[in-house]
């Protein structure tokens, strides 16, 4: 039961991994959705706070999230959904997005990174969650910082940021005190902190096939599943390092878009992103491990079994050779003709095989 389900598990991990070719020889600056997430429909989610107010609208046209842009409060518009061109390219039109970067909030393959504008600063995370079936999600998310406006783009609906939503509405922490660049702030704040929960996970997973590898008999299954978190490990490898070179920018650049204040906040930030990088680092070495401790026990057990099968036969050897000798069809041997040379030499063969005996236990062999 336990072979089929994994195998099945696997299963459904590798159909959800298609390769995304409908982006190769367009147009720089085209807006084509490359994901697996298709969706007709694009839902925004608007929360509109200053430091005494507070509202949150949920619209499905992208028109809707215009008349906030030049409210004297803090907005930010969560885009769900990439897979509908044209509502993408409606919101980068309105808020005066370089080509090139519609392009990226599109491209589910692009690599973390920052790129700074006049206006803006266009941030492209991964956030990664585990699902309700236990399978870890590795999510596109954009994120765009102006003056006054947050937008975060995402695939579909479900995210890491309902805490932020919570201290926003309940007025918490210091976000309904400052600006968006701490909004900003915040959101990669609960991307990253929920990167420690994903590699306790995995920390946990190594733990079990650790245990798994000493027990008598370990599951045939096992070198899968030690493929299978190999893999996982360098999924989140290729979405945390490159957000270290990203915050660790963001720390340094200087714009007006990112106040003094701010910038504290951004530096103990690219601290938990150094120790989820080191973490991550740590168990990918042990992953790596985990499959030469399974050669090894492996080789161990083959060893004992080659152990016990040695001894048998050094023990059998000076046997069959007394046995063989008194085989011969011979008439000139003399024990042949004793009257109890049968019992004689069943005696001396008993003797040898408890004296082979002892000196194997003595020498701990045994």
């Amino acid at each position: 039961m336990q072979t089929t389900c994994y195998m099945a598990k696997r299963k459904r991990h590798l159909q959800r991994r298609p390769k995304s070719t409908n982006a190769l020889n367009q147009v720089p600056g085209a807006v084509t959705y490359v994901g697996n997430k298709n969706s007709a429909e694009t839902k925004l989610e608007i929360i509109d706070y200053n430091k005494d107010s507070f509202e949150k609208f949920e619209f499905d046209n992208p028109e809707a999230a215009f008349k906030f842009e030049n409210e004297e409060s803090i907005t930010w518009i969560n885009v769900n959904g990439l897979s509908n061109a044209e509502h993408i390219q409606q919101l980068g039109k309105y808020f005066d997005l370089h080509p090139l970067i519609r392009e990226d909030i599109v491209n589910t393959n692009q690599r973390p990174k920052i790129d700074e504008y006049e206006d803006y600063l266009f941030i492209v995370a991964k956030m990664l969650y585990h699902k309700e079936n236990g399978d870890l999600e590795n999510e596109h998310i954009s994120i765009v910082l102006g003056k006054d406006y947050v937008i975060t783009f995402q695939e579909a609906d479900g995210d890491v940021f309902n805490e932020v939503r919570d201290r926003i509405s309940n007025a918490k922490g210091r976000i309904r005190n400052n600006g968006s660049d701490y909004l900003v702030f915040t959101l990669l704040d609960a991307i990253i902190d929920n990167y420690f929960v994903v590699i306790e996970e995995i920390s946990d997973k190594i733990e079990t096939l650790e245990e798994q590898l000493f027990i008598a008999q370990p599951s045939d299954d096992i070198t899968f599943e030690i493929q299978e978190l190999k893999r996982t490990v360098l999924r989140i490898r290729r979405a945390v390092f490159p957000l270290r070179e990203v915050i660790n920018r963001m720390e340094k650049i200087d714009s007006i878009l990112i106040e003094a204040k701010t910038q504290n906040y951004i530096r103990d930030l690219y601290d938990h992103i150094v120790q989820v990088s080191e973490n991550i680092e740590i168990y990918r070495e042990m992953t790596w491990g985990l499959m030469d401790m399974y050669m090894t026990t492996i080789s161990n057990k083959m060893n004992e079994v080659m152990k016990v099968l040695t001894i048998m036969a050094s023990i059998f050897i000076p046997l069959t050779f007394i046995a063989g000798i008194y085989g011969m069809n011979f008439d000139n041997m003399p024990e042949l003709h004793y009257e109890n040379g049968y019992y004689v030499l069943w005696g001396a063969m008993i003797i040898v095989f408890l004296g082979m005996i002892y000196y194997f236990k003595r020498k701990k062999w045994l």
